[in-house]
């Protein structure tokens, strides 16, 4: 009946009335590539199974979905670190070839091959830590051919790697330095050049951008998200992270998937997204490493409804990590998240962020068989480490892509 039987688990399922929809003493039935049974193992149905794995308690969940990464870039960040880790500031970064712009100075000259090795390696050990859908942001070279150039790498990644990947062209992630002084012409580029090229190409689903007092204006978003809807793909935005800029407001009336960042978002704006159903996507690594003092409002976030996600934000500058449980258990101390609103915030609310509600986050009959195996017997175990509790195993479409054995000890 089943090709592979995971039984005496602690079951996370992310659904249902009871926290974290726990079903514990649990069993879940994969066949064919998808969830084929969910519930006690002692109600199991028995008959001709494949494969048998006994969890001894330890917790599954949902493959992890992290909405907002930059995982496709050249070097990695090491001034970054050294002038943030020291006390600086965003600010402080250009300063030293750093930021966004030494990230599109280092990218730009890599040949693709040499960026998709690059990539290649931070995916992999991002699917070891449980994630099985990413979504995967250009906007590391802000021209026409590096930007084209990400986005097929991210589509390369999705292909060759067990992961589904959602690819985002960020251009307007800032100015392009051919363009100083002339925003409007860059965004006329984007919207005339990169972005039909890039639908053309097949390598794009969604578009992003940096929306604020000193990055694009609310006219010059709007012009990009037109442009984008009109080839049926979805819009969101890097958000109201320095000023009350009504950013946030912009993608819900654009009816966008999220706002990402949202350190400032206000009480009009946070209205605006409750009634569009747009998620907002917190970003704890980069509040951490930027030094921000400004928290997302949380407790509005809660008292209207709006669903928070939580992404690793990997990236060289900001955020120089693929571990979820990490930027879950950082949530919880810097934003006080609870360790489900943590745990939500990489599965149903991830998902729902990508748009992908139907198709991830959850454990439940029928959806594929997209889990990870926690080094805990309590879904808040997850969280509770500082740096996260260790991904024993993760499961794509029914087939085991990583496993770590036990460590063994033999005398001599």
């Amino acid at each position: 009946m089943f090709d592979l039987l995971l039984k005496n688990a602690t079951i996370a399922t992310m659904e249902g009335d009871n926290p974290f929809g726990l079903v514990p003493d649990g069993a879940i039935g994969i066949a064919n590539g998808k969830i084929a049974w969910v519930g006690p193992v002692a109600q199991a149905p028995a008959g001709q199974t494949g494969q048998v794995r006994d969890l001894a308690g330890k917790v599954v969940t949902p493959g992890l979905v992290d909405p907002h990464t930059h995982i496709v870039y050249g070097e990695e960040g090491l001034v970054d670190f050294e002038v943030l880790s020291q006390g600086g500031g965003r600010w402080d970064l250009e300063a030293r070839s750093a930021g966004v712009g030494g990230m599109m100075r280092r990218t730009r000259v890599l040949s693709e091959e040499a960026l998709y090795d690059a990539s290649r390696k931070r995916m992999s050990r991002l699917i070891a830590n449980g994630v099985t859908t990413v979504e995967s942001k250009s906007g590391c070279g802000m021209d026409k051919d590096t930007e084209l150039r990400a986005m097929r790498v991210s589509r390369a990644l999705g292909r060759d790697l067990p992961i589904t990947v959602v690819s985002t062209y960020l251009g307007a992630h800032g100015l392009a330095p051919e363009f100083a002084g002339r925003r409007d012409d860059y965004v006329t580029f984007m919207c005339e050049e990169v972005l039909p090229e890039a639908v053309r190409q097949g390598v794009v689903d969604q578009v992003d951008g940096f929306c604020d007092k000193v990055g694009f204006n609310h006219e010059q978003m709007g012009r990009l998200y037109a442009k984008a809807q009109s080839y049926g793909l979805g819009v969101k935005a890097h958000a109201d992270q320095y000023t009350d800029f009504g950013a946030g407001a912009l993608v819900a009336r654009h009816r966008g998937l999220s706002a990402d960042h949202m350190e400032y978002g206000s009480l009009a704006t946070i209205r605006e997204m409750a009634d569009a159903g747009t998620v907002a996507t917190l970003l704890p690594g980069a509040h951490l490493t930027l030094h921000e003092t400004r928290k997302p409002p949380v407790e509005m976030f809660r008292d209207l409804g709006v669903p928070m996600a939580l992404a690793t934000n990997s990236n060289p500058v900001s955020s120089p990590t693929v571990s979820p449980a990490s930027q879950m258990h950082l949530a919880c101390y810097l934003f006080r998240l609870t360790a489900e609103e943590a745990l939500k915030g990489f599965t149903v609310n991830s998902a729902r962020a990508l748009g992908l509600s139907d198709k991830a986050g959850r454990v439940a009959v029928g959806r594929a068989a997209d889990l990870a195996v926690w080094d805990t017997d309590d879904p808040r175990g997850i969280v509770y480490q500082i740096g996260g509790a260790p991904c024993l195993a993760v499961i794509k479409d029914g087939v085991v892509i990583h496993d770590v054995p036990a460590p063994e000890y033999r005398r001599t």
